[in-house]
């Protein structure tokens, strides 16, 4: 990965620091958000866990949140959802830089500088209310999606206003992990896509720039390809879902609080690991379908903890403890890049 261009909100380097100077850690929630941000106001469509997640960084960072949902019951509860979200990135809570509204044409549009779809995965619906965002948002407003699946530029199709539009994708639970991809659509001004990512350094976020529009973007692409191999395992007998969750946690994946892949490899030798992909790629899976397992599950109705049961049995209880230990090892990972962002 090559270092951003120097400037005041330049990305430290996430790979090898030179031979007199300490490697710096991302710029990461607790300490970013201390620097304070000028105020601002960003209008997040849909007011779901994303949506809300996405609201608490903003709030968190200084901003004025104006989060429309229209679901009476899911508005009422926003601002307790967003207080919790502040509290674990340990900021307060300021009621006031929370706005909820049930419409879009209820938005204080002249106010507003950055908008974020985080509408239902439906295309015909995205498009609707990018519609309505480029009639109602000022022009030189930008235009955003939270989608995980759609193009972008799919999205953006009917815009007269294409240029200021762009993906940006965070990933749950977004007030904890730190990483959103900036995606540039077809048509997207290119500098749009470098102001958003100022933005989102500024607010303790680590942007990773994605310069096609591609299905999946980066992050899905490298998380579906280690998914398809791990269901594979799984459906030849080869291992568990317990061992694969191991293998991963506690081999690989644990390293990678410290590197990242091609850092991780570099540090191994490249040579050692080319020597063993040259026997180990050609039995990987490279189906083009989901896996057998995972089909049979969804068809079964066995979709996780959303439904008492997934590779894994959920009861009420158990999904709750779950829930905490994992929320509680996220911020201890935080922990250690601020740490090393710190010194």
């Amino acid at each position: 990965m090559t270092a951003a261009r120097a400037g005041p909100a330049r990305l430290p380097s996430v790979g090898p620091a030179p031979h007199n100077q300490r490697a710096p850690g991302p710029i990461l929630l607790r300490g970013a958000f201390e620097r304070g941000c000028k105020m601002e106001h960003v209008a997040v469509i849909g007011g779901g866990t994303m949506g809300a997640d996405i609201a608490a960084i903003f709030v968190a960072g200084g901003w004025t949140a104006h989060v429309v949902e229209p679901d009476a019951g899911r508005r009422a509860a926003l601002a307790g959802r967003v207080e919790k979200a502040c509290g674990q990135i340990g900021k307060p809570f300021f009621a006031a830089q929370l706005v909820t509204q049930a419409a879009l044409a209820a938005v204080p549009w002249r106010d507003i500088s950055l908008a974020i779809e985080c509408a239902p995965e439906g295309l015909g619906i995205k498009r609707q209310v990018f519609a309505e965002l480029e009639r109602l948002a000022r022009p030189d407003a930008t235009l955003t999606s939270n989608s995980s699946s759609f193009p972008i530029s799919d999205i953006a199709q009917a815009l007269a206003t294409r240029a200021r539009m762009c993906g940006l994708h965070f990933f749950m639970p977004a007030h904890l992990v730190p990483v959103v991809e900036v995606i540039r659509g077809a048509a997207t001004d290119p500098t749009v896509c470098e102001r958003l990512a100022a933005k989102m350094r500024a607010l303790g976020r680590v942007p990773v720039n994605v310069k096609k529009d591609v299905p999946g973007f980066l992050v899905n692409r490298i998380q579906h390809a280690m998914m398809r191999e791990c269901f594979s395992l799984i459906e030849q007998g080869l291992a568990t879902p317990e061992d694969v969750d191991a293998a991963v946690r506690y081999g690989f994946g644990f390293r990678f609080v410290a590197a990242g892949p091609i850092l991780q490899k570099d540090l191994a030798g490249l040579d050692i690991h080319c020597a063993a992909a040259a026997t180990i790629y050609p039995s990987l899976c490279n189906d083009s379908a989901p896996s057998r397992v995972l089909r049979e599950r969804v068809a079964a109705g066995k979709h996780g903890v959303k439904a008492g049961e997934g590779f894994y049995k959920w009861s009420a209880d158990r999904t709750a403890a779950e829930k905490a230990r994992y929320d509680r090892a996220l911020l201890a990972a935080l922990e250690i890049f601020d740490r090393e962002r710190t010194g």
